[in-house]
């Protein structure tokens, strides 16, 4: 509970210190459509494939939010995780703020709900926190490096760090 208190404290923190500015693309109204990249399929809604000797996972999934006011979207996801032992919907709902419009930084809730032998009537969730940079290539897409860090709410569940790349399309 500390780790998530400070994370949420640090988060605000950076916010509300960040000068304003908003970029055309994070302006109210508008939405955003995301694909991620990753290195783990927790906490992550986009593309993920993997093999070793317990067989192939892979993830797919996306992310999209709406801008309720400037630099602030409200995001939702879904993903879906498969191999040959266990099969999961992966989901998140958040916020996330572009600081000057180019940096955003996010808090979330993401849940894994297992439907497979192996994992009766299982589920994982976290609290997730992330922040990156996005390179806008033109007026509609970005590319976003990320780093993001998953704080595990049940006992048993441990922290997990990722590093991901996002491919987002402003609408």
């Amino acid at each position: 509970m500390k780790k998530l208190l400070f994370a949420i404290l640090m988060l605000l923190g950076v916010t509300v210190s960040a000068q304003e500015e908003t970029s055309s693309q994070t302006k109210k109204g508008k939405f955003v459509i995301e694909v991620n990249t990753g290195a783990r399929t927790i906490g992550d809604t986009g593309g993920y494939i993997r093999s070793n000797d317990y067989g192939t996972f892979w993830s797919l999934g996306f992310e999209g939010g709406y801008f309720t006011i400037d630099n602030l979207a409200v995001k939702l996801g879904l993903g879906y995780y498969g191999s040959k032992i266990v099969d999961a919907l992966e989901y998140k709902l958040g916020a996330e703020y572009y600081i000057k419009g180019i940096v955003p930084i996010g808090i979330d809730f993401t849940g894994v709900s297992y439907f497979s032998e192996a994992y009766p009537n299982s589920n994982s969730n976290w609290v997730g926190v992330q922040g990156g940079y996005a390179y806008f290539l033109n007026e509609s897409v970005s590319i976003k490096p990320m780093i993001r860090y998953n704080i595990g709410i049940e006992k048993y569940q441990r922290d997990i760090f990722q590093g991901l790349i996002g491919f987002a399309i402003y609408l």
